[in-house]
């Protein structure tokens, strides 16, 4: 990345496609330069030079597992860095299981836990240092509605992104810092496919565009919310599950994992 760049810097985990690869392309386009964070080094390297030709912005690609704790320290080191600092961390790389709980290898849900909750509890950590000194900053913690729902590990996983989402916002604010955690329904990704989901398996108006996902979710960051839920059919049914008993929830366990 080029030292002498004034353009502010965004790190992205998981750009390489879906959500991620919007957030880089849109952050290009408003002018960040963009340190790539995935395990698909070819992949990356194709966006890098997308995003130079197209936006002039400088790439950065840091090809690392977030499962695996010690290639996460390299991520958290560039997180960290008071040189040419993250001013932005986006928290996108995603991890899912298509069965339940007690069908998957033990081993399979520990790495899920890691990608979803401690590589961005770790993330966070790094980049909150820096940017709490410099007195500006911000992240954004793609967290999901299934958070809100109880659906497995994978929702309490999200529920905790949400939660930590929140209140690190409402520490640091003050400080110059903001923190919002993005809440996205079903999404037309390759995450489902790579877990062997249809999308036939929610109904057609459940599902979101990931562009108009992104878009969304960072005009809300601009506006300063600590809580974006894109469109109005996900906010209406983020606020009607609260006022559903825990067992109907559980009914619709497999909605979208089929």
């Amino acid at each position: 990345m080029s030292p002498g760049s004034n353009r502010p810097v965004a790190l992205v985990t998981g750009p390489t496609a879906g959500l991620g690869r919007c957030f880089a392309l849109q952050l290009a386009e408003r002018g960040h330069d963009l340190v790539l964070v995935a395990r698909d080094t070819g992949r990356m390297e194709e966006l890098a030079e997308e995003l130079r030709r197209s936006y002039g912005v400088d790439a950065e690609v840091l090809t690392a597992d977030l499962a695996d704790r010690e290639q996460l320290k390299a991520v958290e080191r560039r997180a960290a860095a008071t040189e040419r600092p993250v001013e932005l961390l986006v928290n996108n790389a995603g991890f899912g299981m298509k069965n339940p709980f007690l069908d998957n290898d033990v081993e399979e849900e520990q790495q899920m836990l890691d990608v979803l909750v401690t590589a961005v509890m770790r993330l966070s950590h790094a980049a909150l240092g820096q940017m709490v000194e410099r007195g500006s900053g911000g992240i954004i913690n793609v967290s999901s509605v299934a958070g809100e729902l109880p659906r497995g590990t994978y929702s309490a996983a999200k529920a905790y992104v949400t939660q930590l989402s929140k209140w690190s916002d409402a520490t640091y604010r003050e400080k110059g810092v903001r923190t919002m955690a993005l809440l996205p329904g079903f999404t037309r990704t390759e995450f489902h496919s790579r877990m062997e989901v249809a999308q036939h398996s929610a109904p057609g108006w459940m599902w979101l565009e990931a562009q108009t996902v992104v878009r969304d979710g960072l005009r809300d960051f601009d506006a300063g919310k600590s809580v974006s839920v894109p469109s109005v059919r996900y906010k209406l049914i983020t606020t009607a599950v609260r006022a559903v008993p825990y067992g109907v929830q559980a009914k619709f366990q497999s909605l979208g994992r089929k």
